[in-house]
């Protein structure tokens, strides 16, 4: 279909349309870098110039798909960009689609400018680079002088007691120009301002964090917090106060108890710190919030992600609105290295078995959804944690172990189609479980079972059906009455789960309730019956 295209001129290189048969790195950052620079276009890997299907090398799409994303990174400050992975006629194509960049201009890594040119990639040199650059360049606004005077004394206190060396306090006016804090006249920039005044708000706006807590999806808040301050004391302190309104999950396996918080303490105080040093603090009239709801914290941060930054590639892609704030913040161990961030966000969420985080570009605004929820109960995470001090488990293996202690008997099938994996990295996951002793094997090859190991015990919560938790309970009370605390020593459920199961028993009548809240026991209503 596409070759006929070809043979009628109407499918061929044009100033928005680049045709490539390998993902050769040079030729790929020499197009993108071009496309970013003019009007933005679409390039496909596996077409020859004349137009002509061949497919990716060796017909590895995402193979190509990883070179290409390899390829972009080297590129200094590209366009926004998507790759996708076609299959035209059987064979596979992949395309980078690029977007024209709005604001600056990209570079190869060795320097040059180029521009898409009709079907090709000019260099731009002399004059016509001078005023290509010169349109294209932006002063950052966390540059801008705020006129306000370096703070006397103690201005540089609250950074030197968080950051515990000298690095700052030797010539302290020489080092604040220098990290971009304040002026050669002695008046501090926005990002000083940010970090340096005891109350920014009074100067930029609303340079702080506005919290809401929802009790249900009502748009109704019940409680609305500001927390002031600098920057670095924004970031700590409303990571506090958010880990103190979620709270925890009390869960008892065995005769230990365990504290879970609800969202790990990391991924809360990334997302905040994230959202602080990224958002853009020319929109003045808008603070950065965090609502709360029973099963999310949404963190929400003015200005849209900056090119070439999508939602799609935010795990590949960086770009730093405010470089200066940013530098200092890593310094003192309050943002990760190298746009670190969103991966230590999805893989702690992983490690602890929650669901992702989900991200959202509003254009004036970025969201970062974090899920409380999670199809792995508190009780089986607090589980697989005590496993782990066994030895050390992949992400892969706890969900594994997860569905072994449910009572499923694993097949490789059933492993790929949990973890979204081939045959191989299944196998090599049971294997791994196996030689452990997490798993013990039944059949071999083709008809090979896996069942959790019998040297594991994992709770009665988990193990147990919804009708044989209820039996387990109910059976529990006919030997003397007993109590929320009683459900939860048997069986290691949390609080609100041993309280869902007594109220179940009491519906169906084979349990009587007797006080309320705090004094109250449960009675077997077969224990009754026997008594009068």
């Amino acid at each position: 279909m596409y070759e006929g295209f070809a043979t009628n001129g109407l499918f061929t290189e044009s100033p928005f349309m680049e045709f490539k048969t390998g993902a050769g790195t040079k030729p790929i950052q020499e197009t993108v870098v071009a496309f970013s620079n003019a009007e933005g276009g679409t390039l496909l890997i596996g077409v020859t110039d004349e137009g002509s299907i061949v497919g990716a090398s060796g017909g590895k799409g995402q193979a190509t798909s990883d070179a290409a994303h390899d390829s972009v990174r080297a590129v200094r400050d590209p366009g926004r960009y998507q790759i996708h992975q076609l299959d035209v006629d059987g064979r596979e194509v992949v395309a980078v689609s690029v977007c024209r960049r709005v604001e600056g201009f990209a570079q190869m890594a060795d320097g040059r400018v180029l521009q898409r040119r009709g079907a090709r990639n000019a260099a731009l040199m002399g004059a016509e680079l001078a005023d290509f650059v010169s349109q294209r360049l932006r002063r950052r606004y966390e540059q801008t002088d705020t006129a306000v005077p370096v703070p006397p004394g103690d201005g540089t206190l609250p950074l030197r007691a968080l950051d515990g060396s000298d690095w700052l306090t030797q010539a302290p006016a020489e080092r604040l120009v220098e990290l971009g804090l304040a002026t050669p006249q002695g008046t501090l920039t926005v990002a000083g301002a940010l970090l340096l005044l005891r109350a920014p708000q009074e100067h930029l706006g609303k340079a702080y964090v506005e919290v809401f807590r929802y009790p249900g999806d009502s748009a109704e808040y019940d409680r609305r917090m500001e927390i002031v301050g600098p920057l670095h004391h924004q970031i700590e302190s409303a990571a506090r106060f958010v880990g103190e309104e979620l709270g925890v999950e009390l869960v008892v396996v065995g005769m230990q108890r365990h504290e879970l918080p609800k969202l790990p303490t990391v991924v809360l105080r990334e997302a905040i710190a994230n959202a602080l040093a990224h958002r853009d603090y020319q929109a003045a009239g808008t603070a950065t919030r965090i609502d709360l709801y029973p099963d999310r914290v949404v963190v929400r941060s003015p200005g849209g992600l900056l090119e070439p930054v999508t939602v799609e590639n935010i795990r590949d892609q960086q770009a730093a609105r405010n470089t200066d704030l940013i530098r200092v913040l890593r310094r003192l161990g309050l943002a990760e290295d190298a746009g670190r961030g969103v991966d230590v966000m999805q893989d702690v969420m992983q490690s602890e078995m929650l669901d992702p985080p989900r991200f959202a570009d509003h254009g004036t605004a970025v969201e970062v959804i974090l899920p409380i929820r999670s199809a792995v109960s508190p009780l089986e995470r607090t589980w697989i944690r005590e496993l782990q001090q066994r030895g050390h488990l992949e992400p892969a293996d706890r969900l594994v172990l997860v569905a072994a202690a449910r009572g499923q008997a694993l097949s490789n099938r059933s492993v790929r189609d949990l973890l979204h994996v081939d045959s191989v990295a299944a196998r090599r996951t049971l294997r791994r479980l196996r030689d452990g002793g997490y798993l013990d094997q039944v059949g071999s090859r083709g008809g090979a079972l896996y069942r959790l190991g019998s040297g594991l015990s994992p709770p009665l919560g988990v193990t147990l059906a919804p009708t044989q938790l209820l039996d387990e309970v109910a059976d529990l009370a006919v030997r003397r009455p007993i109590t929320n605390a009683d459900v939860r020593r048997h069986t290691g459920l949390d609080r609100q789960q041993a309280l869902h199961v007594l109220q179940v028993l009491v519906r169906q009548e084979r349990l009587r309730q007797v006080g309320e809240r705090r004094t109250s026991h449960y009675l077997s209503t077969g224990m009754l019956g026997e008594s009068s």
